[in-house]
This record gives structure tokens, C-alpha cells and sequence, in this order.
């Protein structure tokens, strides 16, 4: 049996050897950060094999992440349709539904975003469920429901309380008695303080907010104290046409 499946293994080498080292291309482009290269040879790739490629799902997967990595998020969500339609058998489906809900968070599309993220999490088994948790604390908070938003935030201390997500993503707002502005998150404190003080220097209020977890501190950098989310809101707008990246935390 062994042979027969190394001997399968080699016929499929000898018969693509091209698209194999394409393959790699595609992927060296994309951990090279050069995601235009990376979307210009999977699209090549599954252009010539007309979808009969081994591993297509893999090109797609590529294609979608560096699509949301350049700003097409529309293709992005074509393209992880497309794997969650057309390949359902895809070890990679839970991570294509996740980049499907960021392709809609992305969009501003919050509604659709929240309904993706809470089908992985309903998901038995589901590989990026820490993730999902994450991204809908994030999506409650867009539409303005905070309170969901903690909820989803303490399932994810609660079920992940090693994971990535909580001890090192730099995307997740704590919980606070005020609306403010977070502009950057730093695990050196001195990247956090370079920004705000050239927020600062821009006339912005900005301020450092050290959390620690598990041991570790991250450094936050944030933009006012507000009651009101309109408020923060305001100034989030003003802040994302300056070229920031911007999130509200509450």
C-alpha cells in the first residue's frame, strides 16, 4: 500500500513539475510580503491548469489572502467563495470562512461579517474558533453593541486563555469607563511612544496604555477619553483620512 502511494506521489510530481514550482513561487511571494506577485502567479497558475490542479484550494487560499492583504476585498470574498462552494472538501475551510468574514468586516460590511463569524464558531471542531471569538468581540463593537462585544472577548479568555489571540494579538480592545481611539499596538514600548508623539506633535490627544497578560505587555496607543461612541466616532473618521488605522474601543 505504501508503494502504490509513493508511487501516486511521483507520477504527480513527474506529471506537474511545473505547477509545483509555481506553487512555491506563489507562496514565496506571499511570505515575502509582495502580494501583487503572489496574485499575479496564482492567477496565472489556475488560469493555465483550468481547475484541475492538485492542491488548487491551496492557490485560492493564497490568492484570497493577498487580496485582503492589498485591499481588494470584493475579489477577496469572490475567492473564498469560491473555495467554501466549489471545494468543500478543503482542509482549508475553516480558514476560508474566516478570511470570507474579513473580507466583509473589511468592507464595512458588519451584518455579514457577524453571521460568518458565528457560523465557525457554531462549527464543531472548528480550527479558527479563538480567532472567530476575536473577530466578532471586534464586529459587536462596530455596531455598537458592547456588551456582545465583552461577551464574545471573555468566551475567548475563557476557552483560549493560552492562545495566540489573547496573549499577543494587538487587535483586541480592553474594556474601559470611556470610548477612545486606538490608532497602534507595540510589543517595544519605545514604537509606542515614537507614534504618539508625533500623534501628539499633529495635535491629536494621544496617550500610552500598557495591558498585560500572561506575562507580557503590549503597549497601546490611543486617541481621547470620550462618553459618547459618536464622539470617538468623529474622531476616528478624522484620524482613518490622516492614513491611521483605527478601531474604537470602548
Amino acid at each position: 500500500m505504501l508503494k502504490k502511494i509513493i508511487l501516486l506521489i511521483v507520477i504527480t510530481l513527474i506529471a506537474s513539475p511545473a505547477y509545483c514550482l509555481d506553487l512555491e513561487q506563489a507562496k514565496l511571494y506571499y511570505l515575502r510580503g509582495d502580494y501583487n506577485a503572489c496574485i499575479n502567479e496564482c492567477e496565472k497558475i489556475l488560469a493555465s491548469q483550468a481547475g484541475h490542479s492538485p492542491e488548487i484550494d491551496q492557490l485560492y487560499y493564497l490568492a484570497g489572502l493577498s487580496y485582503l492583504k492589498v485591499g481588494n476585498y470584493l475579489r477577496a470574498s469572490d475567492i473564498f467563495d469560491i473555495i467554501l462552494k466549489e471545494h468543500k472538501d478543503s482542509r482549508l475551510i475553516d480558514e476560508a470562512m474566516l478570511g470570507l468574514g474579513d473580507a466583509y468586516f473589511m468592507r464595512g460590511d458588519y451584518a455579514r461579517a457577524s453571521a460568518q463569524y458565528k457560523e465557525i464558531i457554531n462549527r464543531p471542531y472548528s480550527k479558527v474558533r479563538a480567532e472567530a471569538y476575536q473577530r466578532m468581540s471586534q464586529t459587536a463593537f462596530k455596531l455598537g453593541n458592547a456588551e456582545e462585544g465583552k461577551e464574545y472577548l471573555e468566551r475567548l479568555k475563557n476557552e483560549f486563555p493560552l492562545s495566540t489571540e489573547l496573549m499577543l494579538n494587538q487587535e483586541i480592545c480592553l474594556t474601559g469607563d470611556y470610548y477612545t481611539v486606538q490608532v497602534g499596538a507595540f510589543s517595544s514600548p519605545s514604537n509606542a511612544i515614537n507614534l504618539t508623539q508625533k500623534l501628539t506633535q499633529q495635535g491629536y490627544p494621544a496617550f500610552v496604555e500598557e495591558s498585560i497578560v500572561q506575562g507580557k505587555s503590549t503597549y497601546r496607543v490611543r486617541v481621547g477619553k470620550f462618553k459618547q461612541r459618536q464622539e470617538a466616532s468623529s474622531l476616528e473618521n478624522k484620524l482613518t483620512n490622516d492614513g491611521y488605522p483605527t478601531k474604537i474601543c470602548p
